[in-house]
């Protein structure tokens, strides 16, 4: 009876985890396995409703996300209707950018209380951001291709839709005239503000009223006759304070902290009003500027000891500014707070915690500061505005169109901007921030972290390089941030990345010249809608199929050691004979991608056709970046900086355009269909101002990324496929490392085997198995011997079919380096065996894997391949690795097969038997695997 309960409860909780239904905006249901989206291909079609709000809402049954359009446009909402979670629990701008040194946002609103979660009610009074780009209006379109492609479909287990069906939305800002005006006034300096008051303090003048604490009989606001001198302990009140006009907006002071040794009393600048002081302070104690907002106070590092320093507090758009300088032309902000009405007073000099006149329990030792200067300043003139306000008017002539795209049957949205200037001038694009959201965090931590979780959120960019994992997106293209404006998270020192920010680490840089646009870097967001490991690799996987469904081209393919003639069409013939579909001349084979000479393109040419005529493709290896190639073309790094992979030519130099020429003409003279780019861009910046391609650092990294992404994207319309050892699968490439470590492919053959599964096991948690290729050394590779290596073949049969068995009973390929696929009618069969194997079972070998058992050379090890809307529901894929046979029970997670009442089972050798899934969708099976072998089961 306990059994059956917790049956019952587990059967419960995986309905809750698995399920999905269509439902109205802002509704969720009760999930059930029936309606899956990763069993079942439902209605789920992406669609752009109102509410009954006037927000716009982009959804398709899955997840939605929800735009107000006025008084801005801002995302309100970003929702997983499976689940009913809300990731979104604080509105920011929809974007921000850089032209010509002026930060702007687009759209975005202000006003919201607290920033842990967010209510409709607070939307309704919420502001536009004062200065921001404008919604002006917004359309629907079907989703478009990024770029061509020509599918292989002879590689692929079935034909994919490009682009993924869906829907596009478009929102377009501008910058209005209230905006212009603002940036006008903003960009004056102080000297065009009337001066209300100035003060020098070379005399104390009489309209300053001194509070000075009693603590101690030295404490004085005009110490030994020095006006403006402070004398005082650390720790207690002194200071001078006056009426403030109704006309002033902006408050300066210049002080010097002396020998000062204060924090939170250290000298500074305060606005009195009827209920609480605003201050901005130094605090040389701890070399900080400490700003007190009314309520509580913020610190930020920087301060240099012994130095002078400007501190500015300005009331502007109800707010009061503040922010520091050392030379009253770079200011630094501080913080900022709401404002509800004018100052009554100012205070300069050390004030409490709160800006009053209380003194700390511990006093302190003396110290002296000074107040050097102070002024209160008015508006701006009119003459100063006319002239900021003309000088920017060609703004207005420039638009942002904010995209966003969802996913027909996908919980995965995509943005990106687009800049476009209709200006007769050319505008310089610095720096650009695509998407701003504030997510909710997915724990509660106190404490600091070394490691944080951050939210159930997947994000991917087609701006990454640097290696063969999507992490390498923290280096190029994704922020997770602390939110300073989340000031009441539970974490104490408010660091919890729970922040998003997508925008490239250097530039762009570029300049947008008239009538042209500019595209961002494409971000894509998967909302999970599960903790489990498999679920969201799972759901990982299904998104990288729908937006680069190239990836699911997977030709069985050979290294051929040698890139003579002779060699290749010895290759070519082994691999037509058996089965193979690809030939790449490997690395230290001789073929020279970079040797444009006719007799070299004339015989590639000729082997090509040789390979086309026995259906084989045929292509090489070049190695791009990891190499020094002289001449001033090498990045030229900032100190400090090398290299990724220790040296690199850079793309834009003399160099780099001369390489890629000959890549395009290359493959367009010889209709080769394979390249093997070793080392590709890994980011690399490089600061020479003498490169024909970039101007400098700030472009470098952007310009140098276009022109490998353009080459790749010109293959993917070739049909030209794509191995890259770094993960570019969103720019075109079309698998990269499985991931393994070369040298292990010179340990004794036996180990090879375990470490195989191992390898493969680990890397498709995220990856398909058409993502990522292994190794199969069949001749010596980085030592080991005989012992190592396969070769002779027909020597080393078992073991040659252990390795076939690993790779193609996992549906991953290898890159079998060697002369030769088989040395003896023995050895050959054996190949084409696991070659039709593949092929028979191509759709289901190619589909999703639920990892079993990770190999540990100790007990069985195996996979299952699941495709719940295949004739083959899953492929089941089990190892022994021990010297004897073994019997095993076995319960097989059959969930996402789709095979959820009874199965039929078919082994290798044909035999069949109909089993029952029991509640918890696990199918019990009774197994003999045979010592040192495997058995494979088809499941219908």
């Amino acid at each position: 009876m306990k059994q059956f309960f917790l049956s019952l409860l587990y059967l419960f909780a995986s309905v809750l985890v698995f399920a999905q239904g269509q439902r109205t905006t802002g509704e969720y249901e009760a999930m059930t396995a029936n309606s899956d989206w990763l069993l079942y291909r439902s209605d789920q079609p992406a669609r752009v409703d109102a509410d009954d709000d006037g927000n716009l809402v982009l959804s398709n049954g899955l997840v939605q996300r929800t735009f107000a359009t006025d008084p801005n446009g801002a995302t309100i909402g970003l929702d997983h209707l499976q689940t009913g979670e809300s990731f979104l629990r604080s509105v920011r701008p929809e974007a921000a950018i850089q032209l010509d040194g002026i930060p702007f946002d687009i759209g975005g609103l202000t006003g919201q209380p607290i920033h842990n979660y967010l209510l409709p009610d607070w939307i309704r009074s919420m502001k536009s951001i004062p200065g921001s780009f404008k919604l002006v209006e917004h359309r629907v379109e079907n989703t478009k291709a990024r770029f061509q492609w020509k599918k292989r479909l002879e590689w692929m287990p079935k034909d994919l839709p490009w682009p993924a069906p869906g829907k596009e939305l478009i929102f377009t800002y501008q910058l209005d005239e209230e905006a212009l005006r603002l940036l006008s006034e903003r960009s004056v300096t102080d000297e065009g503000r009337e001066i209300i008051f100035e003060d020098d303090f070379t005399i104390l003048q009489e309209n300053w009223n001194r509070v000075e604490s009693g603590a101690h009989a030295r404490n004085s606001f005009n110490n030994e006759g020095k006006a403006g001198e402070i004398m005082a302990l650390a720790n207690t009140a002194v200071y001078a304070e006056q009426f403030v006009p109704a006309e002033a907006k902006v408050f300066l002071a210049k002080i010097n902290p002396g020998t000062d040794r204060s924090s939170s009393w250290g000298p500074g600048l305060g606005l009195v009003f009827p209920d609480r002081v605003i201050k901005l302070n130094l605090r040389p104690g701890k070399n900080e500027i400490g700003f007190y907002d009314g309520n509580r106070e913020h610190t930020i590092p920087g301060l240099e000891e012994g130095r002078p320093v400007w501190m500015r507090m300005e009331l502007r758009d109800s707010r009061i500014l503040a922010s520091w300088s050392y030379d009253k032309a770079d200011w630094q902000p501080v913080g900022e707070t709401p404002l509800q009405n004018a100052p009554q007073g100012v205070r300069i000099g050390k004030m409490d915690v709160t800006g009053n006149k209380n003194d700390y329990r511990e006093k302190g030792e003396l110290g002296r500061s000074k107040i050097e200067q102070f002024y209160m300043l008015g508006e701006i003139s009119s003459a100063a505005k006319a002239a900021g306000l003309a000088s920017y008017l060609y703004l207005s002539d420039l638009s942002v169109d904010v995209h966003y795209e969802l996913y027909d049957g996908l919980p995965v949205f995509s943005k990106w901007i687009t800049i476009k200037n209709h200006s007769d001038r050319p505008v310089t694009i610095n720096s650009f921030t695509s998407e701003i959201l504030a997510v909710t965090e997915p724990e509660s931590t106190v404490d600091s972290r070394e490691q944080w979780m951050l939210p159930n959120i997947t994000i991917e960019t087609d701006y990454n390089f640097g290696g063969m994992t999507s992490e390498n997106l923290l280096r190029s293209s994704i922020d997770w941030k602390a939110d300073p404006l989340y000031t009441t998270q539970v974490n104490y020192e408010r660091s919890m990345p729970v922040l998003l920010e997508i925008s490239p680490k250097y530039g762009p840089e570029q300049e947008l010249q008239p009538g042209t646009s500019f595209s961002t870097y494409r971000v894509w967001e998967l909302l999970h809608d599960s903790w489990d490991r498999e679920r969201k690799g799972l759901e990982h996987r299904r998104m990288m199929r729908a937006l680069a469904p190239w990836v699911t081209e997977n030709p069985i393919l050979m290294h051929v050691r040698s890139a003579d003639s002779e060699s290749v069409k010895k290759a070519i013939d082994q691999s037509a004979e058996v089965g193979f579909e690809m030939v790449i001349m490997t690395f230290g084979s001789g073929f020279n991608a970079e040797d444009g000479s006719q007799e070299n393109l004339s015989r590639m040419k000729e082997l090509a056709d040789y390979a086309h005529s026995k259906e084989v493709a045929l292509g090489g290896y070049s190695l791009l970046a990891s190499r020094k190639v002289g001449g001033g073309n090498d990045v030229q790094m900032p100190e400090e900086m090398t290299p990724r992979f220790g040296n690199s030519p850079c793309l834009e130099s003399e160099w780099g355009h001369r390489y890629f020429e000959s890549l395009y003409n290359l493959y367009t003279a010889t209709g080769l269909d394979i390249l093997e780019h070793d080392g590709s861009y890994p980011g690399d910046i490089c600061a020479a101002t003498d490169h024909p391609g970039h101007k400098g650092l700030a472009d470098s990294q952007w310009n140098q990324y276009k022109k490998i992404s353009e080459f790749y994207q010109w293959a993917r319309a070739k049909g030209i496929y794509l191995n890259v050892p770094d993960y570019y699968f969103l720019a075109g490439s079309n698998k990269t490392g499985m991931g393994y470590r070369e040298t292990n492919w010179s340990l004794p053959r036996a180990q090879q085997e375990i470490i195989e599964r191992q390898n493969i096991y680990d890397g498709t948690w995220t990856k398909t198995p058409s993502m990522g290729w292994m190794f199969v050394p069949l001749v010596q590779y980085h030592g080991g011997g005989e012992a190592a290596t396969i070769e002779p073949l027909r020597e080393h049969l078992p073991h040659y079919e252990q390795r076939l068995a690993n790779l193609f009973g996992a549906g991953v390929q290898a890159c079998y380096r060697g002369p030769q696929l088989y040395d003896a009618p023995d050895t050959r069969r054996l190949v084409e065996k696991w070659v039709g194997f593949y092929k028979q079972h191509r759709e289901v070998l190619d589909a999703d894997i639920i990892h079993l058992r990770r190999p540990d050379g100790r007990d069985w090890d195996g996979l299952l391949h699941v495709n719940p809307l295949g004739e083959e529901k899953g492929l089941l894929m089990l190892y022994n690795p021990l010297n004897e046979a073994i019997t095993r029970t076995l319960r097989i997670p059959v969930y996402y097969t789709g095979l959820h009442e009874r199965v039929e089972v078919e082994d290798q050798l044909g035999e069949k038997q109909t089993l029952s899934v029991a509640r918890d969708y696990k199918l019990t099976m009774e197994v003999t695997i045979p010592e040192r072998g495997y058995r494979y089961f088809v499941l219908r």
